[in-house]
Protein backbone atom coordinates (compact mmCIF):
# COMPACT_ATOMS: atom_id res chain seq x y z
CA UNK A 1 0.00 0.00 0.00
CA UNK A 2 1.21 3.57 -1.07
CA UNK A 3 2.29 6.17 1.92
CA UNK A 4 -0.33 8.51 2.76
CA UNK A 5 0.22 12.01 1.65
CA UNK A 6 1.52 13.26 5.31
CA UNK A 7 1.00 17.54 6.75
CA UNK A 8 2.75 19.39 9.04
CA UNK A 9 4.85 17.76 11.87
CA UNK A 10 3.76 14.47 10.77
CA UNK A 11 6.05 14.84 7.45
CA UNK A 12 8.91 15.69 9.61
CA UNK A 13 9.14 12.69 11.37
CA UNK A 14 8.15 10.34 8.75
CA UNK A 15 12.25 9.64 7.93
CA UNK A 16 12.44 8.52 12.17
CA UNK A 17 9.61 5.93 11.65
CA UNK A 18 10.64 4.85 8.43
CA UNK A 19 14.13 4.09 9.78
CA UNK A 20 13.64 2.83 13.63
CA UNK A 21 10.04 1.93 13.52
CA UNK A 22 8.62 0.45 16.71
CA UNK A 23 11.61 1.78 18.59
CA UNK A 24 10.86 5.56 17.67
CA UNK A 25 7.55 4.85 19.05
CA UNK A 26 9.11 3.42 22.32
CA UNK A 27 11.76 6.23 22.48
CA UNK A 28 9.93 9.21 21.86
CA UNK A 29 7.12 8.51 23.85
CA UNK A 30 8.74 7.43 26.95
CA UNK A 31 10.61 10.17 26.78
CA UNK A 32 7.91 12.53 26.37
CA UNK A 33 6.12 10.89 29.24
CA UNK A 34 9.12 11.16 31.73
CA UNK A 35 9.60 14.73 31.44
CA UNK A 36 11.67 15.59 28.20
CA UNK A 37 10.17 17.21 25.78
CA UNK A 38 9.94 14.99 22.79
CA UNK A 39 7.35 15.00 19.93
CA UNK A 40 5.83 11.35 21.54
CA UNK A 41 2.37 12.46 20.25
CA UNK A 42 3.18 13.24 17.02
CA UNK A 43 5.10 10.01 16.81
CA UNK A 44 2.27 7.82 18.20
CA UNK A 45 -0.35 9.24 15.71
CA UNK A 46 1.78 8.80 12.76
CA UNK A 47 2.98 5.28 14.04
CA UNK A 48 -1.18 4.69 14.00
CA UNK A 49 -1.43 6.30 10.43
CA UNK A 50 1.30 3.33 8.81
CA UNK A 51 -0.63 1.02 10.50
CA UNK A 52 -3.83 2.32 8.64
CA UNK A 53 -1.77 2.32 5.51
CA UNK A 54 -0.41 -1.52 6.38
CA UNK A 55 3.16 -0.30 6.86
CA UNK A 56 3.01 -1.08 10.68
CA UNK A 57 1.30 -3.69 13.15
CA UNK A 58 -1.62 -1.15 14.80
CA UNK A 59 -1.72 -3.55 17.92
CA UNK A 60 2.02 -3.61 18.40
CA UNK A 61 2.11 0.29 18.26
CA UNK A 62 -0.39 0.62 20.82
CA UNK A 63 1.32 -2.11 22.62
CA UNK A 64 4.39 -0.09 22.54
CA UNK A 65 3.17 3.23 22.91
CA UNK A 66 1.09 2.04 26.25
CA UNK A 67 4.35 0.45 27.85
CA UNK A 68 6.17 3.28 26.94
CA UNK A 69 3.92 5.67 28.48
CA UNK A 70 3.30 4.03 31.83
CA UNK A 71 7.37 3.39 32.06
CA UNK A 72 8.17 6.88 31.36
CA UNK A 73 5.56 8.24 33.56
CA UNK A 74 6.81 5.87 36.52
CA UNK A 75 10.47 7.58 35.78
CA UNK A 76 9.01 10.75 35.93
CA UNK A 77 7.71 9.94 39.57
CA UNK A 78 10.57 8.28 40.62
CA UNK A 79 12.86 11.79 39.44
CA UNK A 80 9.90 13.22 41.13
CA UNK A 81 10.20 11.64 44.61
CA UNK A 82 14.09 11.22 44.45
CA UNK A 83 15.34 14.62 43.74
CA UNK A 84 12.34 16.53 44.64
CA UNK A 85 12.60 19.88 45.60
CA UNK A 86 16.24 19.81 44.37
CA UNK A 87 15.18 18.54 41.37
CA UNK A 88 13.05 21.50 40.43
CA UNK A 89 15.16 23.90 41.52
CA UNK A 90 17.90 23.32 39.22
CA UNK A 91 16.30 21.42 36.34
CA UNK A 92 12.50 22.42 36.27
CA UNK A 93 12.90 24.98 33.82
CA UNK A 94 14.10 22.98 31.20
CA UNK A 95 10.76 20.97 31.25
CA UNK A 96 8.57 24.01 31.88
CA UNK A 97 8.52 23.40 35.57
CA UNK A 98 9.49 26.10 37.50
CA UNK A 99 9.39 26.72 41.56
CA UNK A 100 6.86 29.20 41.23
CA UNK A 101 4.88 26.58 39.51
CA UNK A 102 5.74 23.96 41.88
CA UNK A 103 4.34 25.87 44.82
CA UNK A 104 1.25 26.58 42.68
CA UNK A 105 0.84 22.91 41.81
CA UNK A 106 1.16 21.35 45.53
CA UNK A 107 -2.08 21.68 46.83
CA UNK A 108 -4.36 21.63 43.88
CA UNK A 109 -2.37 18.16 43.12
CA UNK A 110 -2.87 17.25 46.89
CA UNK A 111 -6.66 17.21 46.19
CA UNK A 112 -6.48 16.06 42.42
CA UNK A 113 -3.68 14.25 42.27
CA UNK A 114 -5.44 11.42 40.56
CA UNK A 115 -7.70 13.77 38.20
CA UNK A 116 -4.85 15.50 36.82
CA UNK A 117 -2.61 12.19 36.31
CA UNK A 118 -5.28 10.63 34.38
CA UNK A 119 -6.06 13.53 32.10
CA UNK A 120 -2.79 15.15 32.38
CA UNK A 121 -1.15 13.41 29.24
CA UNK A 122 -3.87 15.40 26.91
CA UNK A 123 -2.15 18.51 27.76
CA UNK A 124 1.41 19.64 26.76
CA UNK A 125 3.26 20.35 29.63
CA UNK A 126 1.40 18.26 31.81
CA UNK A 127 1.96 15.29 29.98
CA UNK A 128 5.94 15.38 30.24
CA UNK A 129 5.67 16.85 34.11
CA UNK A 130 2.56 15.49 35.64
CA UNK A 131 4.95 12.16 37.03
CA UNK A 132 7.37 14.58 38.20
CA UNK A 133 4.97 16.69 40.28
CA UNK A 134 3.11 13.42 41.50
CA UNK A 135 6.39 12.21 42.93
CA UNK A 136 7.77 15.25 44.47
CA UNK A 137 4.32 16.06 46.08
CA UNK A 138 4.76 12.68 47.47
CA UNK A 139 1.29 11.24 46.18
CA UNK A 140 1.81 7.47 46.91
CA UNK A 141 3.01 4.69 44.55
CA UNK A 142 0.01 2.97 44.82
CA UNK A 143 -2.35 6.10 44.23
CA UNK A 144 -0.20 6.94 41.73
CA UNK A 145 -0.30 4.07 39.71
CA UNK A 146 -3.41 2.79 38.63
CA UNK A 147 -4.04 6.10 37.14
CA UNK A 148 -1.18 6.62 35.47
CA UNK A 149 -1.74 3.15 33.70
CA UNK A 150 -5.55 4.71 32.95
CA UNK A 151 -4.36 7.68 31.42
CA UNK A 152 -1.69 5.66 29.33
CA UNK A 153 -4.31 3.57 28.03
CA UNK A 154 -6.92 6.90 27.54
CA UNK A 155 -3.67 8.87 25.36
CA UNK A 156 -2.36 5.86 23.36
CA UNK A 157 -6.36 4.84 22.28
CA UNK A 158 -7.24 7.97 21.48
CA UNK A 159 -4.31 8.96 19.53
CA UNK A 160 -4.19 5.73 17.88
CA UNK A 161 -7.59 5.39 16.98
CA UNK A 162 -7.04 8.99 15.47
CA UNK A 163 -4.06 8.00 13.20
CA UNK A 164 -5.50 4.70 11.96
CA UNK A 165 -9.18 6.20 11.19
CA UNK A 166 -7.70 8.78 9.75
CA UNK A 167 -5.37 6.75 7.42
CA UNK A 168 -4.73 8.49 3.92
CA UNK A 169 -7.20 11.07 4.49
CA UNK A 170 -5.14 12.18 7.41
CA UNK A 171 -3.74 15.12 5.57
CA UNK A 172 -7.68 16.92 5.41
CA UNK A 173 -7.68 15.95 8.84
CA UNK A 174 -4.84 18.00 10.00
CA UNK A 175 -6.21 20.90 8.20
CA UNK A 176 -9.24 20.77 9.70
CA UNK A 177 -8.17 20.47 13.12
CA UNK A 178 -5.44 23.31 12.74
CA UNK A 179 -8.70 25.22 11.32
CA UNK A 180 -10.63 24.75 14.85
CA UNK A 181 -7.55 24.36 16.97
CA UNK A 182 -8.27 28.28 18.12
CA UNK A 183 -11.74 27.40 19.42
CA UNK A 184 -10.51 24.13 21.04
CA UNK A 185 -7.91 26.03 22.89
CA UNK A 186 -10.84 29.05 24.21
CA UNK A 187 -13.18 26.30 25.07
CA UNK A 188 -10.15 24.63 27.23
CA UNK A 189 -9.42 28.49 28.67
CA UNK A 190 -12.82 28.62 29.73
CA UNK A 191 -13.29 25.24 31.34
CA UNK A 192 -9.72 25.81 33.44
CA UNK A 193 -11.19 29.38 34.18
CA UNK A 194 -14.64 28.06 35.72
CA UNK A 195 -12.72 25.25 37.60
CA UNK A 196 -10.00 27.55 38.90
CA UNK A 197 -13.62 29.62 39.79
CA UNK A 198 -15.03 27.00 41.65
CA UNK A 199 -12.46 25.94 43.61
CA UNK A 200 -11.53 29.57 44.98
CA UNK A 201 -14.91 30.32 46.16
CA UNK A 202 -15.14 27.03 47.87
CA UNK A 203 -11.92 28.41 49.49
CA UNK A 204 -13.49 31.70 50.72
CA UNK A 205 -16.61 29.75 51.48
CA UNK A 206 -14.63 27.64 53.55
CA UNK A 207 -12.65 30.48 55.16
CA UNK A 208 -15.60 32.08 56.15
CA UNK A 209 -17.19 29.40 57.85
CA UNK A 210 -13.85 28.89 59.67
CA UNK A 211 -13.83 32.23 60.41
CA UNK A 212 -17.46 32.13 61.78
CA UNK A 213 -17.03 28.99 64.17
CA UNK A 214 -14.23 30.79 65.75
CA UNK A 215 -15.89 33.87 66.42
Amino acid sequence: MSEPALPGPLAGLAPLLDEYGYAAVALLVLLDNCGIPAPGQTILVLAAVYAGAGHLDLAAVVGIAFAAAVLGNSLGYLIGSTGGRAFVHRWGRYVLLTPARMERADGFFARHGGKVVTVARFVDGLRQTNGIIAGTTEMPWRRFQPFNVLGAALWVGVWSAFGYLAGANIGAVYRTAVRYQLWLLVAVGVLCAALAARQLLRHRRRRREHADHGS
